[in-house]
């Protein structure tokens, strides 16, 4: 197992592989109900025991009543947990930009709010999307509210999530002027999702400004896992009407995919991560049971060859367009 990076700025040690934790909470597109918690713990135990360390929720997930149940569940997790890595453990949390946090104030208080469902301080307080598409005059009191959380103690680290580089240099300058750091960006990325780190240079940029890049959604929503195919079956509700329309034009991928998995003796989806991380990036993927935790820490421990990574990228190079993005991703 690779050791963790830690940034020179960063109070925190981020591993290779993060878990991502929508799905924790979330009946409207991923069908969770409270019969799912003892599995949910199994892939919490399993991920940390194996060196993820860092797993990324926010306040706005969960359904209806059950909002804010994943920061719920990874505070019962994580004080429950006694196995290896759990002084490594890193809770990261996005605060969502609702039209009503408009002051430093409101933003500390949501971070409160979050602070105490995870039973413990922020370890990586995030702001969960740019606000810069429909109100940028929003950005900085909640910026501002980011930094009050670091500087009360109330959060270890900031990062950001979903904004471009001409937003992030801005943020940067913020922080700077109060001598604070950005320790990570967050943003939509996959093989069928390569804007913006590619058409915008978002990974140059982090690296200029020593900030890591973490890859959200990095199996597309389950598009990358190998699972389905255009003949169906298809998943329930939403995903399954997305999956319709973009399977049979992404099949030159997946087929691509496929082959250097069978090759590799690995999953495709396995793959997918992979090409994540050899990208620089910290792949956050989602898992509902441990047997998907199982395949995503198997991504682990190997790298593709620049000739596997060239025909991944050829392949996504057609494909990459097909993908929802993010509406609030920012340049």
């Amino acid at each position: 197992m690779t050791a963790p990076s830690i940034n020179a700025l960063s109070p925190i040690a981020l591993p290779e592989m993060g878990c991502g934790t929508w799905a924790w909470g979330n009946r409207l597109l991923w069908g969770y109900d409270q019969g799912m918690d003892g599995e949910l713990q199994r892939v919490f135990d399993h991920c940390l025991s194996q060196g993820v360390t860092l797993f990324d929720s926010g306040d706005s997930y969960g359904t209806g009543r059950l909002n804010g149940r994943s920061e719920v569940l990874l505070g019962q997790f994580a004080a429950d947990y006694a196995g290896p890595n759990r002084e490594r453990l890193c809770l990261a949390t996005k605060l969502a930009a609702y039209p009503w946090r408009l002051t430093p104030g409101s933003v500390v208080k949501a971070g409160q709010a979050s602070a105490q469902r995870l039973g413990r301080p922020i370890d990586l307080a995030q702001m969960h999307w740019s606000t810069a598409t429909y109100a940028p005059w929003q950005e900085g009191p909640f910026l501002d509210g980011l930094m009050d959380l670091l500087d009360q103690g109330q959060a270890r680290a900031i990062g950001l999530s979903n904004f471009g580089p001409k937003r992030l240099k801005l943020a940067h300058q913020r922080f700077q002027a109060r001598g604070l750091t950005i320790a990570t960006l967050q943003v939509q990325y996959s093989l069928l999702s390569t804007y913006p780190v590619t058409d915008l240079g978002l990974k140059d940029c982090c690296d200029e400004l020593g900030i890591r890049l973490i890859a959200y959604s990095p199996l597309a929503l389950g598009l990358l896992t190998g699972k389905y195919s255009a003949q169906g079956p298809y998943p329930a509700g939403v995903r399954g009407w997305l999956f319709r329309q973009l399977l049979p034009k992404i099949q030159p991928l997946l087929d691509t995919v496929a082959a250097i998995a069978a090759h590799r003796q690995k999953t495709s989806a396995q793959v997918a991560l992979n090409w994540c991380l050899c990208k620089g990036t910290i792949p956050i993927p989602g898992a509902k049971t441990l047997a998907q935790a199982e395949q995503n820490t198997a991504a682990l421990g190997w790298r593709l060859d620049a000739g596997e990574i060239e025909d991944l990228d050829r392949a996504a190079a057609g494909s990459d367009r097909q993908m929802v993005q993010n509406i609030f991703q920012s340049r």
